[in-house]
């Protein structure tokens, strides 16, 4: 008998299993096991925004696996864009994110938009791309010049040092171009060029790829054989960080498009940078520029904020400084009045400190009269936190005021060393850096009839790029079946960094 009974139960599970819920079983483990899901994705997206679960809108109302997605929700209509946009429950969950706990800081991206998109879309334009990729330095700086991420990247796109010397700008301890709006804005639109070129015209995967880095996409692309960034975004291989980088860059686009329809009707908007350049060609004091062009200090600094010091760099002879609109033709010709000997005074010099146990950033700074911000960019520091404790520093110490007094940092104790001693140590930090960074290169074998011209044009780079790489002179002939590099990727110790920062 019980082994009918046994028996019975068996041929009824399958019909139980397709009832209907709540008529044979309560539904409440089910339901546990989702929460859980749940709890464990909203945790790691916090992770990577830097919030805890409780600070995204509405994850009561979210009954399903954020990567068990629908690709639309037809009833959102989408705002033009020259970027394909797609609203999904990923996107929808940052659409909703941005106008709830996140409302304040993307106000404050909204405010500061204007002031660099006109000359951000110009640049865009120029090298034939879509103009709304603008968005994608909205998600990854703010529109902040001086942004600094915990892995070291800077600036408005974000760019770590191997990267930005890649595409020509000069990082140095006088000048960090990843903080200039314009020149900055040149590199990332050649960098994205590459990444679409790379991907075969795929925005998504090219925004994935500006994340994570091109290997990294590649390798995700092979391991689930397809290319649809959807499909890939729901496997484990990519980071929750790298996931949510599109539909972040999606929902910023759609709510900074249609500012009003989500509720920033009262964003208040910076007005539009605009600003005369005017040749430097030697070594020169903001302040004695400021005075030539007959406009404040700050507006030089807040026009200029590759300058880590209030001087043009050495060694720059082309250097173009920024001035505001319709002063540039006063400020040339009055700088031409000035001496060359009276345009700089060496009033900085770079020393080396070794921190103690208790020393701090903060410490340090108000020792040597500085910023926290200036030693962590002379010595690659982001803003994770590093044991200082037995490291040499290097600190930009002021030695002398206008009236040429020694300043009291000056006789602080440091490490005797000289300045050029110093200031190498700062390279070689720098090249210690990106020696972790493993490059690959992408070679092709020169056939009859190619040019610079025509290779450039058929791996999407610039034929100056392509000089640089192959230590060619643009005007050379190409000599068939010698081997050059059309392409660089960068890859750090097994983990792709994004080639940016």
């Amino acid at each position: 008998m019980i082994k009918v009974t046994v028996v019975i139960l068996a041929l009824l599970t399958p019909c139980l299993a397709l009832a209907a819920p709540g008529e044979l079983f309560h539904d409440s483990g089910r339901k546990e096991t989702q929460t859980q899901q749940l709890a464990s994705a909203d945790l790691a997206l916090s992770k990577g925004l830097g919030l805890t679960s409780a600070d995204f809108p509405g994850n009561d109302d979210v009954d399903a696996d954020p990567d068990d997605f629908e690709l639309k929700l037809p009833e959102m209509e989408l705002p033009e864009s020259d970027i394909p946009l797609t609203f999904n429950s990923k996107v929808e969950y940052f659409t909703r994110y941005f106008q709830g706990s996140g409302r304040g800081f993307f106000a404050k991206w909204l405010s500061r938009s204007e002031r660099y998109i006109p000359m951000m879309k110009t640049v865009l334009k120029k090298e034939g791309l879509p103009e709304d990729l603008v968005y994608l330095a909205m998600i990854e700086s703010g529109f902040i010049p001086h942004a600094v991420s915990v892995a070291s990247a800077v600036g408005p796109w974000q760019f770590m040092p191997a990267t930005g010397k890649r595409y020509a700008l000069r990082i140095d301890p006088w000048i960090d171009e990843r903080r200039d709006p314009l020149k900055a804005t040149v590199a990332a639109a050649l960098y994205l060029k590459e990444l679409y070129a790379l991907f075969n015209n795929d925005w998504y995967l090219a925004a994935a790829g500006y994340n994570a880095g091109e290997n990294k996409i590649l390798r995700a692309i092979n391991m689930y054989n397809t290319r649809d960034f959807w499909e890939i975004s729901k496997g484990s291989y990519l980071a929750r960080e790298t996931k949510d980088y599109v539909p972040k860059l999606l929902a910023a686009a759609i709510i900074a498009k249609e500012p009003a329809k989500f509720g920033f009707a009262d964003v208040a908007y910076l007005p539009p940078i605009e600003f005369d350049q005017v040749p430097v060609p030697s070594r020169t004091d903001l302040d004695v520029m400021a005075k030539a062009c007959g406009v404040p200090l700050q507006n030089i600094k807040e026009l200029n904020p590759e300058l880590r010091r209030a001087t043009t760099p050495p060694d720059y002879p082309g250097y173009q400084l920024k001035v505001p609109k319709g002063a540039g033709t006063t400020c040339a010709a009055e700088y031409a009045k000035i001496p060359e000997s009276e345009r700089y005074v060496e009033r900085v010099r770079n020393v080396q400190y070794r921190a103690k146990k208790r020393d701090t950033l903060a410490s340090i700074a108000r020792r040597f009269n500085t910023s926290q911000q200036t030693i962590a960019e002379l010595n690659n520091i982001g803003k994770k936190k590093v044991k200082l404790a037995g490291r040499v520093l290097t600190i930009p110490v002021q030695v002398a005021s206008a009236r040429g007094e020694a300043h009291p940092a000056a006789e602080a104790k440091v490490e005797p060393k000289a300045e050029a001693k110093a200031e190498t140590r700062t390279a070689t930090q720098v090249a210690k850096a990106e020696a972790e960074l493993q490059e690959f290169h992408k070679y092709y074998t020169v056939k009859k009839g190619d040019t610079l011209a025509s290779l450039a044009k058929r791996f999407n780079v610039t034929a100056r790029l392509l000089s640089a790489w192959n230590n060619l002179k643009t005007r050379v002939a190409l000599k068939p079946g010698k081997r050059i590099i059309v392409a660089k990727y960068q890859e750090k110790k097994g983990a792709l960094v994004k080639d940016e920062g």
